[in-house]
Formats: structure tokens, sequence, C-alpha cells
């Protein structure tokens, strides 16, 4: 199970990402957009560089709903390859049978 603040701090992260995808959106959309002046793209990545960190899409790591674990991450399932057998193992994944030849 991973730690407790790390499964928090991504839930945050993820609400922040929410909160700010509009406007992050926009400033980027002004910002490359080459028939703007300079001045006005500029200052659109000033702004984007202003809004928190945290809001970035690109800072959410993946991580599983059931364990918090990081790595080894389905996204389809949004389960790490541990939570995924063992709930394909008791039989709560629809159609997922263990692999026999």
């Amino acid at each position: 199970m991973a730690k407790t603040s790390s499964i928090e701090k991504n839930k945050h992260r993820r609400k922040l990402a929410k909160k700010y995808a509009g406007k992050r959106a926009r400033l980027k959309a002004i910002a490359n957009d080459r028939e703007m002046p300079a001045e006005e793209r500029f200052a659109a990545r000033l702004k984007l560089a202003a809004l928190p960190r945290n809001s970035a899409p690109s800072r959410i790591r993946n991580r599983c709903v059931i364990s918090g674990r990081p790595r080894a991450y389905y996204r389809k399932f949004q389960l790490s390859r541990i939570a995924l057998r063992d709930l394909a193992s008791s039989g709560l994944i629809p159609g997922m049978v263990k692999a026999s030849w």
C-alpha cells in the first residue's frame, strides 16, 4: 500500500488540473498562435507560468485505485497488476479468465 500522503497529493493534483483545464487551454492557444503579436503571446506565457504547478496534467501520476501503487498500472482498469490479478482470480472482473494452454 502506498503512503496516504502520496495518494492524497495525487488526488489534489487531479482536482487542480480539472479546475484550471479551461484557463490553461485558453492561455496555451494564445501563446502558440503565431498570428498574435509577440507581446500578447509573451503575456500569455507569463500568466501560464503563474498558474499553480500542480494544475499541470503532466504532474498527475497514474495510481491504482485500490492500493495506490504507482507502477505496473493498467489504464483500462485503473488498477495495478497485483490488484487486477486478485480481482480476476476471485471472478470479480467479468469476462477475464486466467490463461491456460
